[in-house]
């Protein structure tokens, strides 16, 4: 991982130990760049994960421990103090956005074999369905989106709109999985963390914290 920004390096001081229940940021997650694009940085404290995109993007992925694959409801708290502008998260090269946090489902009988694959091997598995928590964009709360990338595959959910602040959230993965791709979800085996500001040449400095999988 790249070196640490002041901003960062200052969210760090700060790091507490994940609460019992929460998801830590640990060594358990591994950066995931692409192919000649510079990748982001992450400083991973614990609790929270900082997050610093300086036209750049790429990905953080680590698998869901087996006592929560079941899980249906996740809940967490984000702030952005530097953010990216508003774009059309549908559409590929202009999709910036300051955070977005995937919830990453496979078939039951697909599950055991995938337990602590590579992200690479996880996203390319045909069984593969993803929800996706953004923060970016100008969308009403809660609007289902296609992914570009993965159609029919990666669903995106906007929350907050491009800016700045500080807020927490509480979803329903069951339900949202459902309205995305109108099935029941299959088991819950891998989170990620992204940030993309290249496409606008702008940057990002935020944080993710007390993530909790119910």
């Amino acid at each position: 991982m790249r070196l640490l920004t002041p901003a960062l390096a200052a969210l760090a001081m700060l790091a507490t130990p994940a609460l019992a229940n929460d998801i830590a940021f640990d060594g358990n997650w591994k950066q995931q760049g692409f192919l000649r694009l510079s990748p982001n940085t992450y400083e991973l404290g614990g609790s929270f994960i900082g997050i610093g995109s300086q036209d750049s993007v790429s990905m953080i992925y680590r698998p869901v421990p087996r006592g929560h694959w079941q899980a249906d409801k996740a809940s967490w708290e984000w702030a952005v103090s530097q953010s990216v502008p508003a774009t059309d998260l549908t559409v590929k090269g202009v999709d910036d956005r300051n955070i977005s946090l995937y919830f990453v489902f496979v078939d039951a009988d697909q599950a055991e074999k995938l337990a602590n694959a590579s992200a690479r091997r996880i996203f390319g598995n045909r069984s593969m369905r993803t929800l996706v928590y953004v923060w970016g964009g100008d969308y009403p709360r809660g609007t289902v989106l296609d992914s570009p990338f993965q159609p029919g595959r990666t669903m995106m959910v906007p929350l907050r709109k491009a800016g700045t602040g500080d807020f927490r959230e509480s979803v329903d993965l069951a339900a949202d999985y459902r309205r995305a791709f109108g099935s029941e979800p299959g088991v819950l085996v891998g989170l990620a963390v992204s940030a993309d500001s290249d496409d606008t040449n702008t940057a990002v400095t935020a944080r993710l914290e007390n993530l909790d999988l119910r």
